[in-house]
């Protein structure tokens, strides 16, 4: 492609784009495709010879776009969200013009130094302890996992690394835990049978006594504890475990301390919700994603470790085609994680940081909050529904009760659920809390306003009242 077509081209991309970020709205939330669909319209061999970008462009309309669901659509309340932005989409057009491959301070010393100063500033904005260090990660699940192999590489005396796991290491989680936990414990080597899940109260929140309780317990039986994963929003119902106390456990025990903050993190950079990570202070670890609630384009997840020695003593490696001559006095943040190669993710962070400012994502965090609680009241004043979990944040557990035994809910709430969603209007996901089918309204896309939220509630109630005759 020469440069007069990559030009033209780019710019209709670019067209593309905007209009479809100005009408995505218009489309249904979730594709309607049947599996097997799309790839049926492909054809079994590639081309022998070359197409034009016309025809490319034209069956990424007609064939790709029918099985995409709309993850931007202002009516999206699945899972949580996973914005984009405009200076988001920008940068990343920039990064892969630019086509680095970012694993050294000396491929690229703007990268790496951006990166450490982006995540200072992401430090401050949430009001993170002084001396906890950041980097960018691809996922939580992915830092998760780096802080695991952190904590068995310390609590063995980085003997692990060289003589493999030779002992039962214990990792304690709340039973409302994300399950990239649990595959991060198998991938690790400390083994599923080595999770201590710790009951949680009547807010779904780890119960920090239970956790003592199990470990003094395991200790007792000449078990090791190693590992205390702590969530701050977990992905069911948004519960919050009470940092400080479990906190002052791991201490006492001498446990390294993981917190999972991947969605709800971003809300403790407002002054009114920074209780949410009161005992930080005690935290070995602490991810959280700007991929999901800070207009930052998948992916990007911001983690912090506070001994950031341990982190590079478990994961460096140095061949000698990967040495250079700075690299003593440099941040080679390959060394930081599990890949080799890295993205230049740090660039979409800082445009949409500058760009919006944290005033700008301040407002949009409060707005979204302010929809959830609008939501919640809507709810709690309806006789034939009920709250089913405090409301923190921006997500309302919620199901619909006409009076019947918890079996007939759970299914009852199912059909409303398969019923609302196939509306196409809006999008919905389900959990369990306590065994108890629960519908979850997952507030945080960017375009998201008060009609897409009052317009989601009436469709809600009119199915409802379908069901229910």
């Amino acid at each position: 492609m020469n440069s007069e077509n990559f030009r033209k081209y780019g710019y209709k991309c670019v067209d593309w784009i905007v209009d479809y970020l100005e009408t995505v709205e218009q489309y249904p939330v979730r594709s309607r495709v049947q599996p097997g669909e799309i790839r049926s319209l492909i054809p079994d061999q590639p081309p022998s010879q070359g197409e034009s970008m016309d025809t490319i462009f034209s069956d990424f309309q007609k064939i790709i776009l029918p099985g995409m669901t709309h993850w931007q659509h202002p009516s999206w309340f699945a899972y949580f969200s996973a914005n984009n932005s405009p200076p988001s989409i920008l940068a990343e057009m920039l990064t892969a013009g630019m086509g680095a491959q970012c694993m050294v301070w000396e491929t690229s010393p703007s990268a790496a130094e951006l990166e450490e100063q982006v995540m200072e500033w992401l430090r401050r904005m949430l009001g993170l302890p002084e001396g906890m260090e950041g980097v960018i990660q691809d996922t939580a699940s992915t830092a998760s996992l780096v802080s695991l192999l952190v904590a068995r590489e310390k609590v063995t005396g980085f003997k692990t690394n060289a003589e493999g796991l030779g002992e039962q290491l214990l990792v304690y989680v709340s039973e409302e835990a994300h399950s990239s936990i649990e595959k991060g414990v198998k991938i690790a080597g400390f083994g599923r049978e080595n999770i201590r899940r710790i009951p949680t109260d009547d807010s779904l929140a780890m119960i920090p006594d239970k956790l003592d309780q199990a470990i003094i317990a395991d200790k007792n039986s000449g078990r090791k504890p190693c590992c205390v994963v702590a969530t701050v929003g977990t992905t069911s119902s948004a519960a919050i475990d009470p940092l400080r106390e479990i906190g002052k456990i791991c201490h006492t025990h001498g446990l390294f301390l993981h917190v999972d903050a991947a969605y709800a993190g971003t809300a403790a950079i407002l002054p009114e919700k920074r209780w949410i990570i009161d005992g930080s202070e005690y935290a070995d670890s602490f991810v959280f994603n700007p991929h999901k609630w800070m207009l930052t384009n998948f992916d990007c997840s911001a983690f912090f470790i506070k001994d950031s020695a341990a982190l590079v003593q478990t994961f460096e490696i140095h061949p000698e085609y990967l040495k250079t001559g700075v690299d003593a006095v440099v941040k080679n943040y390959r060394d930081w994680g599990i890949q080799l190669g890295r993205r230049f993710r740090a660039l979409k962070l800082w445009f949409v940081l500058r760009y919006y400012g944290v005033d700008g994502i301040q407002n949009m965090v409060r707005e979204h909050i302010h929809l959830a609680e609008l939501f919640k009241d809507w709810i709690e004043e309806h006789p034939q529904f009920e709250l089913m979990a405090p409301v923190h944040l921006s997500l309302v557990c919620f199901r619909l009760n006409g009076g019947r035994d918890e079996k007939a809910l759970n299914s009852l709430n199912k059909e409303l659920l398969e019923r609302i969603n196939k509306t196409g209007k809006l999008l919905l996901t389900h959990t369990t809390l306590k065994g108890k089918y629960v519908l979850r309204m997952a507030i945080g896309a960017r375009m998201t306003r008060e009609s897409h939220v009052r317009q989601a509630w009436q469709i809600i109630q009119d199915e409802a009242g379908e069901i229910l005759g």
